[in-house]
């Protein structure tokens, strides 16, 4: 599977995700977040660190959604942070936190993939 591809751009964790998602790669979709990130999906659950996410997303997986890619926004970066953003097809918003790890990657600490627009 693609989970082996560190995001080395903020943004680049929104394009592996809809790769990871369509793939049915569970495991490359953990990978994209830190090890105590915190997931708000489904709406109202809020999922911390990775076998909570994994759960979630085994889940989501199983479900077999096809997803389209939104249209990214620039990533805001300060420092070791940034703050990720993209409009889906359906007019969601999704909002991240992503933190540069110290080999230089990034992963997101903080996912909120529903927010209404």
């Amino acid at each position: 599977m693609t989970h082996n591809r560190a995001a080395t751009e903020p943004n680049d964790l929104g394009r592996y995700f809809i790769e990871r998602a369509n793939a049915g790669d569970v495991d490359g979709l953990v990978a994209l977040y830190e090890p105590n990130a915190v997931l708000a999906f489904p709406p109202g659950n809020l999922a911390t660190g990775h076998a909570e996410i994994r759960k979630v997303y085994e889940q989501f997986v199983a479900a077999a959604p096809v997803l389209s890619p939104g249209r990214q926004h620039p990533a805001l970066v300060t420092g070791d942070l940034a703050l990720t953003a993209a409009t889906l097809t359906n007019g969601d918003v999704t909002v991240e936190v992503a933190r540069r790890q110290p080999d230089g990657s990034w992963l997101w600490a903080a996912d909120q993939p529903t927010l209404a627009p």
